[in-house]
């Protein structure tokens, strides 16, 4: 038997953090052989050019907004053995959330986000309450040996409070956060350097007349 990709005591850690605030917070949560082929790997992605600009809204509404966000992004593909390993983890992360909060989560979708320097995010939540696409977000960061005065911090604010920081969360390699994605609140602060990680979503079927909801 494979062994679990992720410590079964930071897994309840997790749950138990979703339950009690609705967002968790992890530092160290991603095993070093999880979280370092990724970094390889989307640094040469970078240096080959092979990242595109990201944007804002879906369908017809997606646009490109600098003064909103300022990622650049590439899908999972599963193309290589760490995309692969990372995809399995969160398999695990799943399993262990429909058993733990009977969520019905059906899919996982992730892409790589590298945001360059000066770059960021304005605050927005991932999905909309009433619309059962995204149900939990996840953010694994990659940077080894992030510097403190490194800026690129993830906050998150809270729902009813919108002023009112609930975590700030530093870059660093092998982080991982994990939260509500219709009603946490968040944004990433401005980057002094080129900021790695994976943002990942897992959804509910929001089938249609047999029609899955498009994941982009």
């Amino acid at each position: 038997m494979t062994p679990p990709h992720l410590p079964p005591a930071r897994l309840a850690e997790l749950l138990d953090a979703l339950v009690e605030q609705g967002w968790y917070h992890g530092e160290g949560f991603l095993p070093e052989a999880l979280h370092a082929p990724l970094y390889a790997e989307i640094e040469a992605m970078a240096a080959r050019e092979a990242l595109a600009a990201a944007g804002v809204g879906r369908g017809t509404e997606h646009h490109l907004r600098r003064d909103i966000r300022g990622d650049a992004i590439r899908w999972f593909n599963r193309e290589s053995l760490a995309q692969r390993r990372y995809l399995e983890a969160m398999d695990e992360l799943q399993q262990a959330l429909n058993q733990a909060l009977f969520l019905g989560l059906f899919e996982y979708e992730a892409h790589f986000a590298r945001y360059p320097p000066d770059a960021f995010y304005r605050r927005h939540l991932d999905s909309f309450r009433g619309r059962a696409n995204r149900v939990i977000s996840t953010v694994g960061y990659l940077n080894p040996d992030w510097p403190a005065d490194g800026g690129g911090e993830m906050v998150i604010y809270d729902a009813e409070t919108p002023e009112r920081e609930l975590t700030r969360v530093r870059p660093e390699a092998g982080t991982f956060v994990c939260f509500l994605s219709d009603r946490v609140p968040h944004e990433v602060l401005p980057t002094r350097y080129p900021r790695d990680s994976i943002a990942g979503w897992f959804r509910r079927n929001a089938s249609l007349g047999g029609r899955v909801d498009p994941s982009r």
